[in-house]
């Protein structure tokens, strides 16, 4: 993947399974002309696919789990950034329900496929920024839990969800024509290669190192910090079976199945363990500062 430029696009969906593929196909599909092992998974009637049927599965059991995790949230009264949290798990749901119809590959109408695709790629986004926002909660700069923190993050998520939505859009429906351009090879659209595959990044490595400095220097503690790098490189494995390994699944399997599947696991996975994280340094044991903010 080193060779790909900036801003394009099709070496990496002619490799993987990607949301933002949906949006620069000229048939609103996987399939396009970069080409590549084409996810085809069960073949239905009508000549139609529902393409990765192990990626819909695990999409549904992270539905359960988050509704899980959003009720266990729910009895930890007194813990920090208690209704933060929730807020992230609620993205992570609404990005797996997205999730079903676009990495799923779900026979659906073109349409609809680029609505589900916009929504997913938009709270990819706002979801990643909540999580990062959690981390600066945990610093108590602002009291958790109140309308106005809980009122900042939703609008400022909101704005990132509308924004990025509207690109996508404009991108798969093509109202204005001035992403036309990203149909063609390269696939080129560097609005949506920033947004879509460095923000989040940025967004998920400012969480880590938030988290890390509460930790080691607010906490004085280690073992949460073998949660939170648990989770990250859970979800590092997860982008490796994404960008990496898929080509050589969908290949193996002729095309039953990529690494959709196990990326979608392995999200799965390091969202519980960072909900297991959050939950470890906000027991009550902890030497926390009383009626100050943390230095």
């Amino acid at each position: 993947m080193g060779d790909t430029e900036f801003g394009n696009f099709d070496t990496f969906c002619k490799d993987s399974t990607l949301p933002v593929c949906n949006l620069l196909s000229s048939n609103h599909s996987q399939t396009g002309p970069w080409g590549g092992c084409e996810l085809r998974g069960i073949s239905l009637s009508n000549n139609r696919h529902l393409g990765n049927l192990g990626s819909i599965i695990l999409c549904g059991v992270a539905i359960a789990v988050s509704a899980f995790l959003l009720l266990k949230s729910e009895k930890k009264k007194a813990a920090v950034g208690r209704r933060e949290m929730q807020l992230f798990l609620l993205g992570y749901l609404i990005i797996s329900i997205c999730e079903i119809f676009s990495v799923g590959v779900f026979p659906l109408n073109e349409t609809v496929r680029v609505a589900f695709s916009a929504i997913h790629i938009g709270m990819i986004i706002a979801t990643c920024w909540i999580l990062m926002v959690n981390a600066v909660v945990g610093y108590q700069l602002i009291d958790d839990g109140t309308a106005l923190s809980l009122g900042l993050i939703v609008f400022s998520a909101a704005l990132l969800l509308v924004g990025t939505g509207y690109i996508a859009l404009d991108t798969g429906l093509d109202w204005t024509g001035y992403w036309e351009d990203s149909y063609q090879l390269p696939n080129r659209n560097i609005a949506l290669y920033v947004l879509y595959q460095l923000v989040p990044l940025i967004f998920l490595v400012a969480f880590y190192v938030l988290e890390a400095i509460l930790v080691l220097r607010v906490l004085g503690e280690t073992r949460p910090m073998i949660y939170l790098t648990a989770a990250a490189v859970l979800f590092a494995i997860g982008q490796v079976f994404q960008y990496v390994v898929s080509k050589h699944i969908c290949e193996g399997t002729d095309g039953k199945i990529d690494g959709a599947l196990f990326e979608t696991l392995f999200t799965l996975l390091s969202v519980v363990m960072v909900w297991i994280f959050w939950s470890s340094i906000t027991e009550d044991d902890w030497p926390m500062p009383v009626g100050t903010t943390y230095p």
